[in-house]
């Protein structure tokens, strides 16, 4: 499963793709979270600003019932993400087109999601890592990568992500980092476990650091569907937005079990931008080393472009060699 720009590069506070995060709120519907945090201890160098606010002290930013329940002791081991609606399998690549149309015209838009074989630890938890590529009017204008991480329960959580931003070809910084644990930033659901409707809306990501907070909440079951890698009977629609932007408008992203998001809308807002899963590669051996190697030099990147968050970090590793 990917996940895309949480809005267009133009619009979004920072990724995709994303963020406001300071203490993050997330639903407290059912197998979505865990208990107050421990201690802070790590195996990754020591937040500058210290960790994460407990679950007790966070504000329900999506509403009631999203204060965020996060337990660092409550994830797995392994970096393995298998929740129905949001796998990710080291080795997969998906690729979404579409467009984004404004007042001023419209953008033809090309994102590709790379789940790589590398892990990062953050916060004592083994996440894993994800390789987003996104393009406007064939030239990229954003290479980021994303961290998530399956708690026991089966929630996906996000982690943080280094989205390092691109002009006319020329790198041009990346501002709109951040990670758990940092700057007052924390994780929150990407997924829930078991998303239904008429649940409370969650915190996906929360980094007041840099202008970002996203809510989401199920719409939508077993809505029918087709897009260029086929139809689709069984799909989950859950709908984004950051309150903090209101003009930004909302998202409705569509989820098909087993295959993860296959379309993206918009619900009013500035800009209307659509996607749509075209194709899903699996990566051969030799293609997943070369993605792991490009990978690993754009987290070696980030130690040098963002001191303040980045470099606060434990460097990734390689964790799956093949497919």
């Amino acid at each position: 499963m990917f996940q895309p720009s949480k809005q267009p590069l133009a619009l979004s506070s920072a990724f995709t793709l994303l963020l406001t995060m300071s203490t993050v709120a997330s639903c407290a519907a059912p197998n979505a979270g865990q208990a107050q945090p421990n201690s802070t201890g790590t195996s990754e160098p020591a937040s500058p600003s210290g960790s994460p606010t407990a679950t007790s002290q966070a504000p329900e930013l999506c509403g009631p019932g999203s204060a965020i329940n996060f337990d660092k002791t409550a994830f797995q081991g392994s970096p393995t993400i298998n929740n129905k609606w949001f796998p990710l399998k080291p080795g997969t690549k998906y690729t979404t087109t579409g467009t984004v149309v404004a007042e001023d015209g419209t953008t033809e838009r090309r994102v590709t999601h790379t789940v790589t074989g590398l892990t990062k630890v953050i916060d004592g938890v083994k996440t894993l890592v994800m390789w987003d590529r996104d393009y406007q009017d064939g030239a990229l204008v954003e290479s980021e990568l994303a961290f998530f991480a399956q708690d026991n329960a089966g929630a996906v959580w996000l982690f943080g992500e280094y989205p390092e931003e691109f002009e006319n070809d020329k790198f041009i910084g990346a501002p709109n980092t951040f990670i758990h644990g940092i700057s007052g930033s924390q994780a929150g659901i990407a997924m829930q476990a078991e998303p239904l409707t008429g649940t409370p809306e969650y915190v996906q990501a929360h980094a007041a650091s840099v202008g970002f907070l996203d809510c989401g909440g199920v719409i939508q079951e077993d809505v029918a569907l087709c897009v260029p890698t086929g139809c689709y009977g069984d799909v989950l629609v859950i709908d984004e937005h950051n309150p903090l932007e209101p003009d930004v408008g909302h998202q409705r992203k569509y989820y098909s079990a087993g295959t993860g998001l296959v379309k993206v809308t918009a619900e009013s807002g500035v800009k209307q931008e659509t996607l749509d899963l075209v194709k899903v590669e699996h990566l051969s051996d030799a293609e997943l080393a070369d993605i792991n190697k490009r990978a690993l030099a754009l987290d070696q990147h980030g130690y040098e472009v963002s001191k303040e968050v980045y470099a606060n970090t434990a460097p990734a590793e390689v964790a799956t060699k093949t497919p």
